[in-house]
C-alpha cells in the first residue's frame, strides 16, 4: 500500500465540511501532543474534528485506501504520549462528538459519546441520583473516551474500580472504516469473546471509540472525611495495610509525602502541616452507622500505626477542602521547577512503603526533586519529578530517574502504569514487564484489526 498523505487529505476535503477540517500548522501544532513532557510528537498533516461516527468512518475508509497514518484524541489530558502525533499524519479529535444519548434510570446505564468530560458526565447524572466513579485528577477537562482508551482509574478506585469495570458496550470504527458494535446493556452477558475490554485500554492501537455504553451506580451518600500526618512513609504504609486487613473499604484513600505536601501548601496556603512526612486522606461515602465503622476502623488503623495527627470531620465543605489539596499535586508539584515528569507505577499494597523510600533514595542518587502521591488504597503511585525543562544536565537526570522508578516498580512484582497508559513514553517497559510471549499475543491481535498499522502508530510497542 502507498503511503499518500497528499491524496488523503484531497479527499478528506471533498468528503468532509471544510469546517471540521484544519491543515494550517498554527492550528494543527495544538493537536500534535498531550500533557507527557517525554513523548516526541510532530505537527500532523490535518486535523479532524469529527461530529459523529459516519466523519469517523469517512476518516477511516480515506486513511486505509491511501495508507495514512491516525492518532486519536480526546482533550490532550493524557500523560504517556497516546495520542500524539507524528508527520503527514491525520489527527482525528473526538473531542466535538460530546453528546450523552441516553441515561436509563431503571437499568442504570448512559449512553454517551466520547467527547463528554467526565466532571459535566458526572454531573447531568445527580439529579437522577446517578453516579459514574472513575474519576482520574483531571476529571474537569479529560474526556470520557481518552478515559476509555487508557483505562483510567482515579481517587476513587479503592472501592469502585477502573474504567473497563462500568463498560457494558462499545461502538467502534475499525481501521477499515467498518463500524463494530459489541457488548450488551443488561447485567449479566458472557456470549462470546469480550470484545469491548479488548479496546478498553489499547490506547487507539485497535479502533477508534464512538460511543460508550457504561454501568451506573446509585448516588452515595456525602462523605465523611479524615486526614492523618505520620512522621515516615513507613508509618503511613502501614496504616495502609491496617485498612486493608480490618478489610475495610473506603470510598477513597490517598497518600502524599512531604515534598508533595509542601507544594501544594506553598500553592494554596491551605494550613497543611508541612513538617509531616506523609499524608493519608480517607473517605467513607457509605452513609449512616456504616460511614461511621468504617471512619472508626480508619481511625484506629492510623492510631496503631503511630499517626502524629488525626482529623475527621463529617463537613462537607472541609472534606472538599482536602481533596481539592489532593487533586491539586501535580499543578503544585510542576510549579515547584516549570515542569514535570510524572510516573505511574502500581505495586502491591504491601510493597507500597519501600516503594515511596525508593523513590526517596532515587531522588537522592541522581540530585533530583520527586514529590509522590497516589492512590494508596490499590497501590498505584505517582512519582513526579520536577523539572526546569530549560535546564538540559537536569532533564537528563530526570530521564535517569524516570526509568529508575519504573524498574523499581517492577522489581517489586508491579507494573509500570496503573492508569495512563503506555503510549510512547514506556515501550520498553511494557516489553520488560509481559516479556515476548505477551508481545507476540499483542502483535497479532494488532495485525488482526490493523493490518496496515495506521491506527496510532509508535504507541504501546514497537511492530
Amino acid at each position: 500500500m502507498t503511503f499518500d498523505i497528499a491524496s488523503a487529505v484531497a479527499e478528506l476535503s471533498s468528503a468532509l465540511p471544510a469546517s471540521i477540517l484544519a491543515t494550517d500548522p498554527d492550528i494543527t501544532v495544538s493537536y500534535s501532543r498531550d500533557m507527557a513532557m517525554l513523548a516526541s510528537s510532530e505537527i500532523p498533516a490535518v486535523v479532524v474534528r469529527a461530529r459523529d461516527t459516519a466523519d469517523v468512518s469517512t476518516v477511516m475508509k480515506i486513511a486505509s485506501k491511501y495508507g495514512v497514518p491516525v492518532h486519536p484524541r480526546g482533550a490532550g489530558s493524557g500523560l504517556a504520549g497516546s495520542s500524539n502525533a507524528t508527520t503527514d499524519s491525520i489527527v482525528l479529535s473526538l473531542a466535538s462528538m460530546n453528546e450523552i444519548l441516553e441515561i436509563n434510570t431503571v437499568d442504570r446505564y448512559a449512553r454517551l459519546q466520547p467527547g463528554v468530560v467526565n466532571l459535566d458526565f458526572r454531573k447531568a447524572l445527580e439529579p437522577h441520583g446517578l453516579f459514574y466513579p472513575p474519576d482520574p485528577s483531571s476529571y474537569d477537562w479529560c474526556t470520557i473516551g481518552g478515559n476509555l482508551s487508557t483505562n483510567a482509574g482515579g481517587l476513587c478506585c479503592v472501592k469502585y474500580g477502573v474504567t473497563t469495570d462500568f463498560v457494558m458496550g462499545l461502538e467502534v470504527v475499525l481501521a477499515d472504516g467498518e463500524v463494530l458494535r459489541t457488548g450488551r446493556r443488561t447485567v449479566k452477558g458472557v456470549a462470546g469473546y469480550d470484545l469491548a475490554r479488548v479496546f478498553v485500554g489499547s490506547e487507539g492501537t485497535l479502533g477508534v471509540i464512538t460511543e460508550a455504553t457504561v454501568s451506573l451506580k446509585p448516588l452515595p451518600q456525602a462523605p465523611c472525611t479524615l486526614v492523618a500526618t505520620f512522621g515516615s512513609v513507613y508509618d503511613a504504609g502501614e496504616a495502609v495495610q491496617k485498612v486493608i486487613g480490618a478489610s475495610l473499604v473506603p470510598s477513597l484513600l490517598e497518600i502524599m509525602d512531604r515534598t508533595t505536601i509542601r507544594a501544594v501548601d506553598k500553592m494554596h496556603k491551605l494550613g497543611l502541616d508541612q513538617n509531616a512526612e506523609a499524608l493519608l486522606l480517607a473517605q467513607s461515602d457509605s452513609g449512616g452507622a456504616r460511614a461511621d465503622m468504617e471512619m472508626d476502623g480508619l481511625e484506629l488503623a492510623c492510631k496503631e500505626a503511630g499517626a502524629n495527627e488525626i482529623h475527621r470531620t463529617n463537613d462537607l465543605e472541609e472534606g472538599n477542602m482536602l481533596l481539592f489539596a489532593r487533586r491539586q499535586a501535580l499543578p503544585a508539584l510542576e510549579a515547584l521547577k516549570g515542569s514535570s515528569l510524572v510516573d505511574d507505577v502500581a505495586v502491591p499494597r504491601s510493597q507500597m512503603a519501600n516503594f515511596l523510600g525508593g523513590c526517596e533514595q532515587i531522588a537522592a542518587d541522581t540530585d533530583t526533586t520527586i514529590g509522590t502521591c497516589g492512590h494508596a488504597g490499590d497501590g498505584n503511585m505517582h512519582p513526579t519529578i520536577c523539572v526546569d525543562p530549560a535546564d538540559e544536565d537536569e532533564m537528563v537526570r530526570a530521564r535517569d530517574a524516570f526509568g529508575r522508578i519504573l524498574d523499581l516498580g517492577l522489581s517489586m512484582g508491579g507494573t509500570v502504569t496503573g492508569e495512563h497508559g503506555i503510549g510512547s513514553i514506556k515501550i520498553d517497559f511494557l516489553a520488560k514487564e509481559i516479556g515476548p510471549i505477551g508481545l507476540r499475543v499483542h502483535r497479532t491481535i494488532k495485525n488482526a484489526l490493523d493490518p496496515q498499522g495506521i491506527l496510532n502508530p509508535g504507541k504501546l510497542f514497537t511492530p
